[in-house]
């Protein structure tokens, strides 16, 4: 094939009109596996076919585009910035948008391959290049978005590659997106910033540039914004990445328009809001630390609790799942957590899910949605390891029947999630005693015998029968 392509180059370069020939290339390349291609293109050069780019046919062009996207993607990064930097950069500025468009991705894997070395951050940010990009940005606000997106992941390298980008004045420009006009562009814009804020350096930079403080203003000012559901849930996502990776307590105590926004949320009417306030209310809760910022506030956080336990029962199924993982969130403490007023915290949370918490968490695991009884299964494990959850697993009636029967639950998931629970319950030092030594030896059992045993059936024969 390594000469059939090498014939169809030079077809090529010999005609006026080399439309047939350029199908016959595309043809031969798409018949190649990419790790066969790979090997065929690797001594190839194909600068016939970025020339036959600077043409008015567009049919022409378009064949070019089609050809080079498959070549292009059997060579490695490196490989792309020696041999076709020029060509590539030249790509950028031409006036089809579909040339535009295959420079620019082809351009990202190189930069983004050269940004690992400071020669190569040097060379990226310290010369003709930085002009091009900033140039191609212009194009659409897509093209504008995957540059950002070039820049957020050269950043998250290091602090050295941080540096060059802000010091580009590219990352300002991502910043003042926040605030612009439209309001889509604002929610794209807030999902790169919260990348950003993944780094410590890059935190530290958001922090001196007042972003904190301008994200939280947002959300104070969303209140009398009508297309804010666009972007609320993204500016509430960021201070939940916010709080897992610095400090719940800090967070919500500096930005307390984050907590109360996110409380709103959950008793909002739509389903957008719910589930985001539902997911953070999660990630606050999965912390010790975001569990004592959360009881602090009192009735408003009963109040939550109490929506969650309706969403869990009897939401839309979305929301009902992870209405019921973050509920687990909120009751699970590791061994090391258990002290005796973070037992009686998740003790009580769990009690103001219901009356009848262990029926109503149990009833839904027995509807017929897989992700609904794995939910419910993950809830029970959470409190499985806690003195005051075993001792109602054992008061309550046929519970613990319940737990060791194989039949509920089918799916690989669900067995999977059962086995979890009983390893919880196996793997405490007060089960023995708690469950008593029959229930103790059954669970062990079930334990022994994994998560996908199925009990032995005798056939029985009638001697005589039809």
């Amino acid at each position: 094939m390594a000469a059939s392509i090498e014939s169809l180059l030079e077809e090529i370069s010999g005609v006026e009109d080399p439309i047939e020939e350029l199908q016959s290339l595309k043809t031969a390349l798409l018949s190649l596996p990419l790790s066969a291609l790979r090997d065929s293109v690797s001594g190839q050069r194909f600068n016939v076919i970025f020339s036959l780019l600077h043409s008015n046919d567009r049919e022409q062009v378009e064949l070019c585009v089609a050809i080079l996207e498959r070549i292009l993607m059997a060579l490695s990064p490196v490989s792309l910035a020696q041999n076709y930097r020029v060509e590539l950069q030249g790509g950028l500025t031409h006036p089809n948008e579909t040339v535009k468009i295959l420079a620019l991705t082809q351009a990202i894997q190189s930069l983004s391959k050269l940004s690992h070395s400071k020669p190569g951050l040097d060379k990226l940010f310290q010369s003709d290049l930085l002009k091009d990009i900033k140039d191609v940005m212009a194009i659409s606000d897509i093209v504008r978005y995957r540059i950002y997106e070039l820049v957020v992941e050269i950043s998250s390298v290091s602090p050295i590659s941080f540096g060059y980008c802000a010091n580009s004045s590219l990352i300002s420009q991502l910043l003042g997106e926040l605030t612009g006009d439209d309001v889509l562009i604002r929610a794209t814009a807030i999902e790169m910033v919260t990348s950003l804020a993944h780094s410590q350096h890059g935190r530290q930079y958001l922090a001196q540039q007042g972003i904190m403080d301008k994200i939280s203003n947002m959300i104070r000012g969303a209140e009398t914004d009508p297309f804010s559901s666009l972007y609320l849930p993204g500016l509430v996502k960021f201070f939940g990445n916010l709080a897992i990776m610095d400090s719940p307590q800090q967070v919500c105590e500096t930005y307390p328009a984050f907590q109360n926004k996110v409380f709103e949320m959950v008793l909002d009417p739509d389903p957008a809001m719910i589930g985001v306030a539902l997911d953070t209310l999660g990630i606050l809760g999965s912390t010790v630390e975001g569990k004592q910022v959360l009881q602090k506030t009192g009735e408003k956080f009963k109040a939550v609790l109490l929506r969650m336990s309706q969403l869990a029962s009897s939401g839309a199924t979305e929301l009902r799942v992870r209405s019921l993982d973050a509920i687990s969130d909120l009751l699970t403490l590791q061994p090391e957590q258990q002290t005796e007023d973070l037992l009686a915290l998740t003790e009580s949370w769990f009690h103001l899910l219901s009356n009848q918490p262990m029926d109503m968490i149990r009833n839904i695991s027995t509807q017929p949605f897989p992700e609904l009884h794995c939910g419910a299964l993950r809830i029970f494990t959470a409190i499985a390891t806690q003195l005051w959850g075993q001792k109602l697993m054992i008061s309550t009636p046929s519970f613990m029947e319940f737990v060791l029967d194989r039949s509920a639950g089918q799916t690989k998931e669900a067995k999977d999630a059962k086995f979890e629970l009983v390893g919880s319950l196996v793997g405490t030092s007060t089960a023995a005693e708690i469950l008593g030594s029959q229930h103790y030896i059954r669970l062990k059992t079930y334990l022994q015998e994994g998560p996908y045993y199925v009990t032995a059936v005798n056939s029985v024969s009638t001697e005589g029968a039809d």
